[in-house]
């Protein structure tokens, strides 16, 4: 089970596409996912912000073909692994201070790699800790890393070099994101920072 929350009935969630497979599900929202990105990339600009309603629309682009809460926050409490996400009634409450607190903070033009990497890993591991959505909170944080890395002119983060170890380090990062410690993330950012 990828989640644990009150309403976990098995891996499939209830879906607009009728009775499916889990491949199906996963090939389905892979298919989404490439479409937002290639869409908001093509859409990305120097005057791109980066803002509450730009990930909304994003998770809508990815999942509405496929499930009626893409582009809503979830209503319900998840976690994963013993570890809590965000709770469920303070989601617009919670995005707002992250739009407030990190998001309209974010530079629209970055003079070094240093300051980008630290700015993709703040709103990657605040995204992942919050959690705001029941499905696809982490493909939505990675093409959000990438459409920032690609906005300063970078090609899109190396995720592929992520093994089980690397893996491992990176759910710590997040855990720790939760303190306001982003030290682990930014390293893990670093780590698969474009060459």
């Amino acid at each position: 089970m990828k989640y644990k929350s009150p309403d976990s009935q098995g891996d499939i969630l209830p879906n607009l596409l009728g009775p499916t497979t889990e491949k199906q599900i996963n090939v389905s929202e892979f298919e989404g996912f490439l479409k937002a990105e290639i869409y908001f990339t093509e859409k990305l600009s120097a005057r791109t912000k980066f803002d509450v309603k730009y990930i909304l629309g994003l998770h809508n682009m990815a999942l509405s073909h496929l499930y009626s809460f893409a582009g809503k926050y979830r209503d319900v409490n998840m976690s994963k692994g013993g570890f809590p996400f965000a709770a469920a009634k303070f989601l617009p409450e919670t995005m707002s201070e992250f739009e407030t607190g990190i998001l309209s903070k974010l530079k629209n033009k970055y003079e070094s790699q240093e300051d980008l990497i630290k700015d993709v890993a703040i709103v990657h591991g605040e995204l992942l800790f919050i959690h705001p959505f029941r499905e696809g909170n982490g493909r939505a944080a990675r093409l959000l890393a990438n459409l920032m890395i690609r906005k300063a002119g970078y090609e899109t983060l190396k995720f592929e070099r992520v093994g089980k170890k690397e893996f491992e380090e990176y759910v710590k990062a997040v855990q720790n994101c939760a303190n306001k410690d982003y030290e682990k993330m930014i390293d893990f950012i670093k780590s698969i920072f474009p060459d």
